[in-house]
C-alpha cells in the first residue's frame, strides 16, 4: 500500500490533537528557555549603544551588502554585533535540541502505550539530547552555508536532513548514520516530504508576519508567544515525519 500525504496529514493531526496539552508545554517550555538564554548571552545595555551611537552613519549605507556594512562598523561594533549572532544560535540551537527530543520521545513513548507528559518526555530524552545537539547543530551549519552561498543548495540540504533527527531518536542510530539515511529516504520520498516542508515554510513566515502584531505587548512576552507558536509548526512537522519513518521501516 503506498504511502499517501493526505494518510500522513490525518494521522499527523490527530496525534497532534491527542497529545495537544504536552505538546503545548513543550513549546513554550523550549520557548521560554530559548528566551532566557538569549537574554543571558546578550550583549548589556551599554554594549547596545555601542551599535545604536553610530545608527545614523549605518542609514547611509542602505545601498550596500551586508559585509560592506560591517565593515564600516568600528571593532567594537563589530564584536558587539558578532556577540549578539552567536547568542541567537545559541539559544535557537538549544531551545530546538529540547523540542525535537522532547517531542520525538513524547511519540515514541505514546506509541509504545506509555503515559507521559511533556516534562517526562524531556526527562527521557536527556541522554540523547548530545548527540542531538551535535546532529542538530551540523545540519544547521551545512543548511546555514548552503542558504548563504545559493539559496538551492540550503533548500536540498534541508530536504535531505529532514528525518535525520527521527532516525536517530526512534533507531538509536549515530549521527552519520542518520544524516546518511536521512539523505537515502528523503530524496527516495520527496513527493510526500517536500510539500509538508514548504508547508512548514510558509507558516514559520507566517509567524514572523505577526511579529508587528504583538509590538502591544511586553518585548520578552512578544518573544515567547512568537517562538511558542514556530515550536508547534515544528512539533507538527516532526510528528509528520516521524510517522513517516516508521511506515518507511515497516
Amino acid at each position: 500500500m503506498p504511502i499517501t500525504a493526505s494518510t500522513l496529514y490525518r494521522d499527523s493531526f490527530n496525534f497532534f490533537r491527542n497529545q495537544s496539552v504536552s505538546i503545548l508545554l513543550l513549546a513554550l517550555l523550549t520557548a521560554l528557555i530559548s528566551v532566557l538564554l538569549n537574554q543571558a548571552f546578550s550583549p548589556d545595555i551599554e554594549q547596545l549603544k555601542l551599535l545604536s551611537a553610530t545608527e545614523g552613519d549605518l542609514t547611509s549605507t542602505a545601498g550596500m551588502g551586508i559585509q560592506e556594512i560591517i565593515r564600516q562598523m568600528t571593532p567594537e561594533q563589530q564584536r558587539v554585533l558578532l556577540k549578539i549572532f552567536v547568542a541567537v544560535m545559541f539559544s535557537a540551537l538549544v531551545g530546538n535540541v529540547l523540542l525535537v527530543g522532547g517531542v520525538l520521545t513524547l511519540i515514541r513513548l505514546v506509541s509504545q502505550g506509555e503515559r507521559t507528559s511533556a516534562l517526562r518526555a524531556i526527562g527521557a530524552a536527556a541522554p540523547l539530547l548530545p548527540r542531538l545537539l551535535l546532529l542538530l547543530f551540523i545540519c544547521t551549519l551545512l543548511i546555514w552555508i548552503g542558504l548563504t552561498l545559493l539559496i538551492v543548495p540550503g533548500v536540498i540540504l534541508a530536504i535531505s536532513f529532514s528525518l535525520a533527527s527521527v532516525i536517530s531518536v526512534a533507531d538509536n542510530k549515530g549521527v552519520f548514520a542518520s544524516l546518511s539515511l536521512s539523505c537515502k529516504l528523503a530524496f527516495a520520498n520527496a513527493r510526500v516530504i517536500v510539500p509538508a516542508m514548504m508547508l512548514w515554510l510558509a507558516a514559520k513566515l507566517l509567524v514572523l508576519f505577526m511579529v508587528s502584531h504583538l509590538s502591544v505587548l511586553p518585548p520578552d512576552i512578544a518573544s515567547v508567544i512568537l517562538t511558542a507558536l514556530s515550536n508547534l509548526i515544528s512539533a507538527l512537522l516532526l510528528i509528520y515525519l516521524f510517522r513517516l519513518y516508521m511506515l518507511l521501516r515497516d
